[in-house]
């Protein structure tokens, strides 16, 4: 069937509509007498993807990986490695591991999740919005994870606390959406447990990283500045689920502002170096009723501060918790309004209030 144009005159192009229709009527120029091009569409002008540039498969006693800016948010295929180490040292979309035995694996931060199954006897590096296993034994894992991890019909499993820094990681946990305050590292879920046995523990306190997942050997990876020191991490190390030392917790949320995680860094820099422990972080989204829930008589001094985005909240434990939270925060953020827990009766309550609030909030 033909074409029918309308005889109505048609209005003035801009320069970039006159652009796309002069490329339209240019597809069909190069076409034999009769015979028409098929027209060029945007996907067909983009840069094609090979997968083999998003995967390592087969591969045995080789170091092999992918510098910051190589995946850009792609997704991401690593199977059938033997006695590897692997670097992705950029942020992915989603990541499967699957049949990997005696590899040593570093995986910048993915958006989705990250499913590992049918591995064992692996070491890991891994920051995800979700983290998952099926299958596996004996991964040890240093996790960042949004969501809370699951497991299933895994054993011997080990998590600790997410310690890294190399200087485009910060960057791509922002294209990757993933808050470094978001960190559920320890509240593992067993999607089938065994009466009687326990699937999984955590990792020993003084875990080193670099023990369980080297710095990379090969020239072209040597090039990425990595840091495994623990006080450099681009995600604060946390205590999770392990005991605490004391009985005295202190709440402090840092309200959304141009210096948000700089003054949360720089609290948990003074309190951890004075020997309290950092249990546990978050940055979530709160509204009018929920400071009310949480912050109680002093919530009308916050709401107003709730408008211009997510807050972070910090955790600290230890025998004076409150009166050194509250003497810090006087001398180094006099001039920023940040909640602190009043004293040590109200202090737990506070905790607990927030944090429910906040696994509500995320769906946890």
């Amino acid at each position: 069937m033909g074409c029918f144009f309308s005889r109505r005159r048609k209005p003035a192009l801009g320069g970039q509509q006159q652009q796309q229709q002069q490329q339209q009527a240019g597809a069909g120029q190069d076409a034999a007498p009769g015979e028409q091009k098929a027209p060029q569409y945007s996907w067909d002008l983009r840069a094609k993807i090979d997968p083999k540039d998003y995967t390592f498969s087969g591969l045995k006693d080789e170091t092999v990986g992918r510098l910051p800016g190589k995946v850009a948010g792609q997704q991401f295929v690593i199977q059938d490695c033997e006695n590897c180490k692997i670097y992705i040292f950029d942020h992915s979309a989603t990541i499967t591991v699957d049949d990997c035995v005696n590899c040593q694996i570093f995986l910048g931060p993915i958006k989705g999740s990250v499913f590992f199954r049918d591995c064992k006897d692996c070491k890991c590096v891994v920051a995800c919005q979700q983290f998952r296993t099926r299958d596996c034994r004996k991964l040890e894992v240093f996790l960042c994870c949004a969501t809370q991890p699951i497991i299933e019909s895994s054993t011997g499993m080990k998590f600790g606390c997410f310690q890294y820094y190399y200087p485009e990681l910060a960057l791509q946990f922002k294209d990757a959406g993933l808050s470094i305050f978001n960190n559920t590292w320890s509240n593992i879920h067993d999607f089938t447990p065994v009466s009687g046995e326990n699937n999984w523990g955590l990792l020993p306190e003084a875990a080193v990283v670099q023990d369980y997942v080297p710095l990379p050997s090969s020239e072209e990876l040597k090039a990425v500045r990595i840091s495994t020191d623990a006080t450099k991490s681009i995600i604060p190390i946390t205590r999770g689920q392990r005991q605490k030392n004391s009985d005295e917790s202190c709440l402090v949320v840092f309200f959304a502002g141009d210096y948000t995680t700089a003054n949360a860094r720089k609290l948990i820099d003074e309190m951890t170096s004075k020997g309290f422990q950092l249990v546990q972080t978050k940055e979530v989204v709160m509204k009018a009723e929920d400071a009310h829930r949480v912050f109680q008589q002093s919530a009308s001094e916050f709401i107003s501060l709730l408008e211009k985005g997510p807050v972070v909240a910090l955790e600290f434990n230890g025998d004076g918790a409150v009166e050194q939270c509250r003497s810090t925060i006087n001398e180094v953020f006099s001039g920023t309004k940040v909640f602190v827990s009043e004293s040590k009766a109200s202090a737990s309550q506070d905790v607990d209030n927030f944090y429910n609030f906040a696994d509500m909030q995320m769906g946890m």
